[in-house]
This record gives C-alpha cells, sequence and structure tokens, in this order.
C-alpha cells in the first residue's frame, strides 16, 4: 500500500500508541519508527500529540518529548487537566483529537498517504474526510489484544491497517538488559 512517490505524513496519539504498545509488551524506538516511513515514501511530516501536566514538576514523559522535539517530529502538546471522578479518584483529562484532525486536514492537499497511529473510533469521520480529499489512509493499532485497542469502525474505513504487533521487529527497542550490581569493595584484611 505505500509507494516510493508518495508524500507521506505520520500523525501519532501519543497516549494511544503508547498504550497499545504497553498492552504488546514492548516499548517504541521513534528513531527507528521515523526511519522506517521514510523508506516507505517521502515523509513530509510527522507529528505527535500528547497532552502534559503542567502541575509536576517532573513529567515521565517530558524526556520524549524533548528527544522528539530535536529529532524531526512536531510536537503538539496542550496542557492536561486534572480531575476527581465521582468516586473521588483523581484523573488526567488531555484529549488531542481535535488538534490532529485539524493538523490532518490543514496538511491533506500536500499528502498522497496519512499514517494515523491510534484506534480511536472518534477518528472515522477523519478518515473518511481525507479520502475524499484524494488522501490514503492507514490505521496503525491493533487487534492481537483483547479487547482489541482498534475500534472496528475506524479499521473498516481505513484503506490499509497495520497491526502494530507486526512492527514489532521493525520499531520496537530492543529490551534492556538488567545491569549488574556494582562489585563489592574488597575487604581489608
Amino acid at each position: 500500500m505505500f509507494y516510493k512517490d508518495d508524500r507521506l505524513a505520520l500523525f501519532i496519539d501519543g497516549s494511544n500508541l503508547h498504550a497499545a504498545a504497553k498492552t504488546l509488551g514492548f516499548d517504541i524506538d521513534y528513531k527507528l519508527l521515523r526511519q522506517e516511513f521514510e523508506r516507505r515514501g517521502k515523509l513530509i511530516r510527522a507529528y505527535y500529540y500528547t497532552a502534559l501536566l503542567e502541575s509536576e514538576e517532573y513529567s515521565p514523559i517530558r524526556p520524549l518529548v524533548d528527544w522528539l522535539n530535536y529529532n524531526g517530529f512536531t510536537m503538539v502538546t496542550k496542557p492536561a487537566r486534572e480531575y476527581v471522578d465521582s468516586m473521588g479518584r483523581r484523573r488526567v483529562k488531555g484529549n488531542m483529537d481535535i488538534e490532529l484532525a485539524v493538523d490532518a486536514m490543514e496538511l491533506a492537499h500536500r499528502l498522497d498517504h496519512a499514517v494515523l497511529f491510534s484506534g480511536d473510533g472518534d477518528f472515522r469521520p477523519l478518515v473518511e474526510a481525507l479520502q475524499r480529499q484524494g488522501v490514503r489512509v492507514s490505521v496503525v493499532s491493533t487487534l492481537r489484544s483483547q479487547p482489541p485497542m482498534i475500534s472496528d469502525e475506524l479499521r473498516r474505513q481505513a484503506d490499509n491497517f497495520i497491526e502494530l504487533d507486526a512492527l514489532r521487529e521493525i520499531i520496537g527497542r530492543p529490551p534492556r538488559e538488567p545491569r549488574d550490581p556494582p562489585p563489592a569493595p574488597a575487604a581489608d584484611g
């Protein structure tokens, strides 16, 4: 489904892709992901969408956001909102769907192929709108989790479905070896 002369863009729903990869038991190497899609066509842009908790001094996603920003990804972030649900649990809300949809539609006239990394069924109308503009759309998510993380409607609407687990060997980070503990100091005798 990819042609070497395709002008492509990646639209990565950060939290959705992270959750799908974690469910499958691997971490994504974003440098390898970018290289893979540069190999498949002419990569115009690689967007990564995520909400950030501004209230926390250190966010575990901050190093990834900074690395992506310096390594050819267009970062789209906004502050996440914290709230307490009806059960008294602390929750975080940070939906990036509108930002992703607006960027995709703005770039559509310059694309042959859009690759959406999300299984969120809310993106089905976006995929349909891109297709009406003449853009082919591939969706990357997983059917191999229980329950599947790709909505059936989104998968049916896409021109092509790419199983995330099938990309594991190409874009997955090798598992880290546990570090050996430092040697014990020599006893004075």
